[in-house]
């Protein structure tokens, strides 16, 4: 008998959806640059990520930054 690699393994846990709808995915226009240091295992994996998805990695990173903010500015 094959083993269904569908189903869940573990004990589930329920995540409250932080996403914003998508009429709210439109990026902010006022930007400000600036320089910043990441490590080499975040920048990797981003760049693998954007490759996978079509995506420039700087949009991918400013789009979690912003997610990030949104998520937690409020609180």
């Amino acid at each position: 008998m094959k083993k269904d690699t569908n189903m869940p393994i573990g004990k589930l846990t329920e995540v409250k959806d932080f996403l914003p709808p998508p009429s709210k995915l439109v990026f902010p226009t006022d930007t400000v640059k600036i320089t910043i240091a990441l490590s080499r295992t975040s920048v990797d994996f981003i760049k693998r990520e954007a490759r996978k998805h079509h995506v420039k990695y700087q949009k991918m990173i400013r789009r979690v930054l912003y997610l990030y903010v949104t998520q937690h500015a409020a609180h």
